[in-house]
């Protein structure tokens, strides 16, 4: 029994520190958290936008 809990012990041990790695990978890249919110309306009036809708039948 013993040996069961630390095979199980050392799998643990390999996920959390590839969970580790993979969460400092992901905190090394520029995530432009400061840049804000997107424009709703980036490309022009809403009369010159094109609406595009799907045909139902």
């Amino acid at each position: 029994m013993a040996e069961s809990d630390a095979a199980e012990d050392d799998t643990k041990r390999k996920f959390r520190e590839a969970l580790e790695r993979k969460k400092a990978k992901a905190a090394g890249g520029s995530d432009h958290k400061d840049a804000g919110a997107k424009h709703s309306r980036a490309h022009g009036s809403l009369e010159s936008r094109r609406e595009f809708r799907r045909k139902s039948g």
